[in-house]
């Protein structure tokens, strides 16, 4: 079995003057080297909880454990944030210097890494990303897509176990997304354990497993297939099943042979090879 990296037990969170629990007796598992997804609408608590994971804000009642250490533990706080790196939904808004290769190395500088090793790692950070090519421009000049990689390199370079994206696609046209997106299921083949929040379904249906939140609590969890296997069941929760899953039902319902299960472009795109090559 898998060895489990991150653990929620029966955890709840509210914010000052809120009124009820932002996030709400919430227990979740999250496998090392898992890519997981986490989906709700706006106010479902997803922020909160990727927040909760590395320590940004501490539970109020129940247990988080990343990578075993507990976040309300004083003597492993930071030791948690650079175990569990993580970006945010504008891009802009976590770039600092005036050169990428700059903005890389400040997480290094602020946690004392000697300077002799910094070079290395800021190069294969970018490289990682596929950004060494622009080590030497202006952020501003970027790209958002660019951008949020130069943004995942500076949190590469610190050499995490795990990365949280907090909707990090958010903000970004359909070309700089896939570019993130593409990125980070890259890393992830690599063994890097990923928790990413974001409301796109399609997204989401290229994970390992899927959480859906409502009302600070998870309502929800499976596989890709089994938590869009039933658009109807989605619904109260204002969600939808992946476009090319609502695609490939219209498509049987006009008749044409397609098997249930489709959920993205690849196996939409095989399926219809397939029924041509037998026509």
């Amino acid at each position: 079995m898998t060895e489990e990296i991150i653990a929620l037990r029966d955890v709840c969170y509210q914010y000052e003057d809120a009124g009820k629990n932002a996030v709400d007796h919430v227990s979740l598992s999250v496998r090392r080297g898992e890519m997981t997804a986490v989906l709700g609408r706006n106010g479902s608590g997803k922020s909160t909880l990727v927040k909760l994971i590395n320590g940004l804000i501490l539970p109020d009642s129940g247990t988080v454990l990343t990578d075993g250490m507990d976040t309300k533990d004083d003597a492993h706080i930071w030791d948690i944030r650079q175990r569990a790196g993580m970006v945010f939904q504008n891009p802009d808004n976590q770039l600092v210097a005036t050169v990428v290769r700059e903005d890389v190395a400040f997480g290094l500088e602020n946690t004392g890494v000697p300077s002799e090793e910094m070079p290395a790692r800021i190069d294969a950070a970018l490289k990682a990303v596929n950004m060494l090519d622009f080590a030497e421009r202006a952020p501003h000049l970027l790209s958002g897509g660019q951008k949020q990689r130069v943004a995942i390199a500076g949190i590469l370079a610190m050499r995490p176990d795990i990365m949280l994206f907090d909707e990090a696609t958010a903000m970004l046209d359909p070309r700089g997304r896939r570019e993130v997106f593409d990125t980070v299921r890259r890393l992830n083949s690599e063994g890097m354990t990923v928790v990413w929040i974001t409301h796109f379904m399609e997204e989401a249906a290229e994970c390992e497993s899927v959480h859906i939140m409502h009302d600070g609590a998870i309502v929800l969890s499976g596989t890709p297939r089994e938590v869009f296997a039933d658009r109807e069941r989605l619904r109260p929760w204002r969600l939808d099943v992946p476009p090319m899953a609502a695609l490939a039902q219209r498509l049987r319902a006009a008749g044409v042979a397609l098997p249930e299960g489709i959920l993205t472009i690849g196996e939409m795109a095989e399926e219809v090879e397939a029924l041509a090559a037998r026509l």
